[in-house]
């Protein structure tokens, strides 16, 4: 059975299209299945923001194709894991669960490299150009983390 994972950050444009992104470009298709998607509906079926897809692009990852959306509670019927990339999108998702089952599948992505210091990917949406290069490179290094973890 293919592990599902879920990806979330505010808006489905800036941290979560680009972490869909770099978990699909690791793992082989049909291995797992990855989506990602917002805890706020203010982009739903918008593309990813332009400067996600060009730092992506710059690494050899197409996200352009990518359409955002909202996090919905069947997501916890859908996902066996959902990565948040922040503090506030953790407490929206954990809110919405139903039971302790759909609270476990919740975990930040960067407690992949730093367990249990519940650290923030930075929202780049109002910054420059290194703030996505950053975010990605912050990304890339929790995604090779996953990808070991589910090699196992």
């Amino acid at each position: 059975m293919k592990t599902k994972i879920l990806m979330v950050c505010l808006g489905n444009i800036c941290r979560s299209p680009l972490a869909e992104g770099i978990l699909r470009s690791k793992i082989p298709d049909g291995i797992i299945v990855v989506d990602s998607a917002g805890t706020a509906g203010y982009h739903i079926g918008e593309s990813p923001d332009p400067r996600s897809v060009d730092i992506a692009r710059k690494n050899n990852i197409d996200i352009s194709h990518q359409k955002c959306r909202k996090f919905l509670v069947s997501d916890f019927d859908d996902f066996d894991r959902i990565y948040v990339m922040d503090n506030s999108n953790y407490q929206h998702v954990v809110n919405l669960a139903r039971n302790l089952q759909d609270k476990k599948k919740v975990d930040l992505i960067l407690n992949l490299i730093y367990p249990g210091e519940d650290m923030d990917v930075p929202d780049p949406y109002y910054g420059g150009a290194q703030g996505f290069r950053d975010v990605f490179n912050m990304l890339d290094r929790a995604c090779d983390v996953l990808v070991n973890e589910l090699k196992e």
